[in-house]
């Protein structure tokens, strides 16, 4: 027997823990700057949106209609991106000596990271439109994932300050609020 919730639940709680991965060194960072801990725990949150953005898309996929299905797609296409460019910056680049990081940021990746970002941007924006034309989340989360989400992306290549851990803040109460709004609290029993 399988329950009805488990999907619901399961990216909820993706959801959450992204939330928590990206606000939690936002916090610490805001105090220390980028460390060796919070960017390798922002770089493996990103595993954690797709199951979250599918969860968030379930939720109003009947009343975001056509386009709702579209601005899913757009997002979760731009999100596969982007969580490559964050795992990239946050596990990889970090640890390399900002001379050669420089370097490899030049050319053909750097190109690719500026199409990732924009795809995200793009995508997140519309999915934010999707949800807050549907009604069925909190309009605070919902403007937060519209605002803050795309903001991430395009300070993810700036050093960390007061401002990215900010954002980071805020995009991760955006989405545990969106998260707790589509949390399951019974489970049905599917024979």
């Amino acid at each position: 027997m399988m329950s009805s919730t488990w999907l619901p639940r399961f990216g909820a709680i993706c959801a959450i823990l992204l939330g928590l991965s990206l606000g939690g060194p936002g916090l610490v960072e805001a105090f220390t700057g980028e460390t060796a801990a919070t960017s390798f725990v922002i770089g493996i949150g990103t595993a954690l949106g797709t199951p979250a953005l599918t969860v968030l898309y379930l939720h109003h996929g009947a009343a975001g209609g056509r386009f709702g299905l579209v601005a899913y797609a757009v997002n979760v296409v731009g999100l596969g991106l982007f969580a490559g460019v964050a795992f990239s910056l946050n596990i990889v680049l970090f640890f390399l000596e900002p001379t050669i990081a420089g370097r490899l940021l030049q050319g053909p990746p750097r190109v690719a990271f500026l199409i990732a970002t924009a795809v995200f941007v793009a995508g997140t924006v519309l999915f934010a439109v999707s949800m807050a034309r549907s009604r069925m989340f909190p309009r605070p989360a919902v403007y937060g994932y519209g605002v803050a989400l795309p903001l991430l992306a395009v300070l993810a290549p700036l050093p960390d300050g007061p401002l990215t851990s900010a954002v980071h803040v805020a995009a991760a109460a955006s989405l545990i609020w969106l998260a707790l709004s589509v949390l399951p609290r019974r489970a049905a029993v599917i024979p």
